[in-house]
């Protein structure tokens, strides 16, 4: 009876969100990265990234911080288009506004991607990081969106950045395409 209230009422809320998004990167690393979006886990934070990747906002967007060992992030479609002045890559979002916190107890493995933010925890808009190793100290503190299925290599090939916040200098990779996967 449990399993088919629980059907029911999925049914009952429409359409399922869409499951992945698939990251076409071009400069140092060259590949797809395929990501697993989990919408159980951060349904709101699924929603905005499907609908970025659907309107082409991602496309040539920048990987502008990218730190050895621990992760790279992009996705900020204001100011991180390759071709744009580069210096503001990372200070900007969405023409949405910022997402409320989805933490839980997924933790931040290998491959695992979160939501960047600000120090304000439900400030969450567009960009993202993918965890080059496990990171346990994000570990309730961040909205894990996410983890990469396919591409590891990919990623770790991604141009690293230099000093402590690991911005990236010169000609940075690119999030080429991202569309979204069923």
């Amino acid at each position: 009876m449990y399993k088919a209230v629980v059907l029911l009422a999925s049914l009952a809320a429409g359409p399922a969100l869409a499951t992945g998004i698939a990251i076409e990167v071009a400069g140092e690393a060259n590949g797809t990265i395929t990501i697993d979006l989990l919408e159980d886990v951060a349904p709101g934070h699924v929603e905005r990234i499907t609908t970025l990747a659907a309107s082409g906002a991602y496309d040539g967007v920048v990987f502008h911080r990218v730190i050895d060992g621990f992760m790279a992030q992009t996705g900020d479609v204001e100011f991180g288009k390759m071709g744009g002045d580069m210096r503001r890559a990372g200070m900007g979002g969405s023409d949405q506004p910022d997402l409320p916190q989805e933490f839980s107890d997924v933790p931040f493995d290998r491959g695992v991607v979160g939501m960047a933010r600000s120090q304000n925890p439900d400030s969450a808009n567009s960009q993202f990081f993918i965890m080059f190793s496990e990171g346990y100290f994000l570990n309730g503190q961040y909205t894990v969106v996410g983890r990469v299925t396919e591409g590891l290599e990919v990623l770790d090939a991604i141009k690293r950045g230099q000093g402590g916040n690991g911005a990236v200098t010169g000609q940075p990779d690119v999030m080429q395409s991202v569309t979204v996967t069923e």
